[in-house]
């Protein structure tokens, strides 16, 4: 081998050792010159290696999507596939931060597993194709558990979030106009499958009625791009999860508007269902601990106080004693707002004017007694007099209405 064919296999092989996908013109020069090479147009212009404006593949490290020269005339579409292409004569599929992006989420250093994390690890590590209905209240940290696992296992995630505006085109792919050509883009359904990796739909249940077009991909089988004809094989390891506040069949308490009932041959498609309740209390006070060490306050007394508040409101919401509840994003919310202004009431205020007045003085009365060493059993038995008071009031006006009827027949 001669000098300069090492020194290129060098480039080359410090290219890879990268592990992205793509390198931008001056990370080139870098590399090039720790191995002494001065010339880089044998790598930079040929056509399989570019792939947009200053932007080349990685080669080995990425999937085969070359940007096509522009000399032919004439558009056909045809099927993406492993093998590079060096043709002009077609649409080229357009390279989005998604595709060149490393899908590998960043380890969160403060989460704190619970729930069915292991049960997501374990389906997440089996490679098998395995999609996952998960629901449970705002906040509680469902669409985290996922997005953690997959960093824990150094999977590739994508995410979409669901709107009742989020249609077909959306979700698998469509033609935009790119200097004056029509061009295919992926959406993040189609990205994820190519890539083999977790797909999660965030709030699917908001998901407009145009759902169906994922019936196929829930099969974990070849799927049309209808507009574009071109079937799409997953990559081995691709599955989804969906995350909803609702088990698809609408919020019937209102306090999830806009969610829809979803099809049953749609939700049927889903192996499992997981209920995601709210952290333990030990879990949720090393949650909120590691927030406040983050905003630099170290007060365990404060996360127990924090912890049993949100825990007493809670109880209450379930026997309909309250109309709002404390999520556990809520408390974070709290901790990073005393973090900033260094007290705790304010904090506590800021953040729950979000809430109707009534709902927001009761809450705080409740925290001023947590504050003040009220336990949670003393909260909730408190609580429960106080509802065994109204109840009889209830009581005794009925009866007194009912002796006044009487008393008139």
């Amino acid at each position: 081998m001669s000098t300069l064919s090492k020194i290129r296999q060098d480039f080359l092989d410090k290219l890879k050792a990268t592990g992205k996908q793509s390198v931008s013109r001056t990370e080139i020069n870098k590399i090039g010159n720790e191995v002494g090479l001065k010339s880089f147009g044998w790598f930079t212009k040929k056509i399989e290696n570019k792939i947009g404006r200053g932007i080349y593949k990685v080669p080995g490290n990425s999937p085969v999507i070359a940007l096509q020269s522009n000399v032919a005339k004439k558009e056909k579409v045809v099927p993406i596939n492993n093998t590079i292409e060096t043709s002009g004569n077609r649409i080229a599929n357009v390279t989005t931060e998604l595709s060149m992006t490393d899908l590998v989420p960043e380890p969160y250093s403060n989460y704190v597993p619970f729930g069915n994390f292991n049960d997501v690890l374990q389906i997440i590590k089996s490679g098998i194709f395995f999609p996952v209905f998960v629901t449970g209240q705002s906040g509680n940290g469902k669409t985290m558990s996922i997005e953690q696992a997959c960093a824990k296992l150094k999977r590739k995630f994508v995410l979409v979030s669901m709107t009742p505006e989020t249609d077909e085109a959306d979700l698998l792919g469509n033609y935009v106009l790119i200097n004056g050509q029509m061009e295919w883009r992926d959406g993040p359904v189609t990205t994820a499958a190519r890539e083999g990796a977790v797909l999660c739909i965030d709030e699917i249940d908001y998901g407009a009625q145009n759902l169906s077009c994922l019936q196929r991909v829930l099969e974990g089988k070849p799927f049309l791009l209808k507009k574009k004809g071109e079937l799409v094989t997953p990559t081995p390891g691709f599955t989804i999860f969906a995350t909803a506040n609702t088990k698809g069949k609408g919020s019937e308490d209102g306090r999830y508007i806009f969610t829809n009932v979803l099809n049953e041959a749609f939700l049927e498609r889903f192996r499992n269902t997981y209920e995601q309740d709210w952290p333990p209390a030990n879990v949720e006070k090393k949650i909120i601990n590691g927030e406040l060490a983050k905003a630099g306050v170290n007060e365990p007394d404060f996360a127990d106080k924090l912890v049993t508040w949100a825990d007493a409101i809670r109880k209450t919401f379930e026997v309909d004693g309250c109309d709002e509840v404390i999520s556990t994003r809520r408390l974070v919310h709290i901790v990073e707002t005393y973090g900033i202004f260094g007290d705790k009431m304010k904090a506590i205020s800021y953040c729950l004017n979000r809430f109707d007045d009534e709902s927001k003085i009761s809450f705080i009365d409740l925290y001023t007694k947590v504050d003040s060493g009220a336990s949670l059993d003393d909260i909730m038995n408190a609580s429960s007099e106080s509802q065994n008071e109204n109840l009889q009031e209830l009581i005794d006006d009925e009866t007194e209405n009912d002796d006044d009827n009487q008393a008139d027949f």
